[in-house]
C-alpha cells in the first residue's frame, strides 16, 4: 500500500514562505504524476500543483498558485516538494499530497494570518 507523509506545514504572517515535503513509501516512477492539493473548512479539495513523473518538467498550476508557488521532486529520495512564496490568508488550508488522484497523505496545517 502506498504511503504518502507531508511535513513543513505551519503558521506565517501574509507575506511570508513556507515549503511543504513529501514523502513517498514507494519509487515514484510507480506513479504517472503527482501533486499538492489543499483543502479550506467548508470547501472541496482543490488541486494546487501538479508534477509528471515522466516529465519533470511537465508541470501545471492552479491560477492562485501561479506565480507565487512552485513544485519539485527529488527522483533519488522519492520525494515532492511544494515551495509557496508570499502567503495570503486565503491560502489557509490543509495541504495534501497526492499521487494519480487516489494515494493521498494524512495532510499538513498552513495558515497565514497576521
Amino acid at each position: 500500500q502506498v504511503q504518502l507523509v507531508e511535513s513543513g506545514g505551519g503558521s506565517v504572517q501574509p507575506g511570508g514562505s513556507l515549503n511543504l515535503s513529501c514523502t513517498a513509501s514507494v519509487n515514484i516512477f510507480t506513479f504517472v504524476y503527482m501533486g499538492w492539493y489543499r483543502q479550506a473548512p467548508g470547501k472541496d479539495r482543490e488541486l494546487v500543483a501538479r508534477i509528471y513523473v515522466i516529465n519533470k518538467h511537465i508541470t501545471d498550476y492552479a491560477d492562485s498558485a501561479k506565480g507565487r508557488f512552485t513544485i519539485s521532486r527529488d527522483d533519488n529520495k522519492d520525494m515532492i516538494y511544494l515551495e509557496m512564496n508570499n502567503l495570503q490568508p486565503e491560502d489557509t488550508a490543509t495541504y495534501y499530497c497526492g499521487a494519480d488522484g487516489k494515494s493521498w497523505g494524512q495532510g499538513t496545517q498552513v495558515t497565514v494570518s497576521s
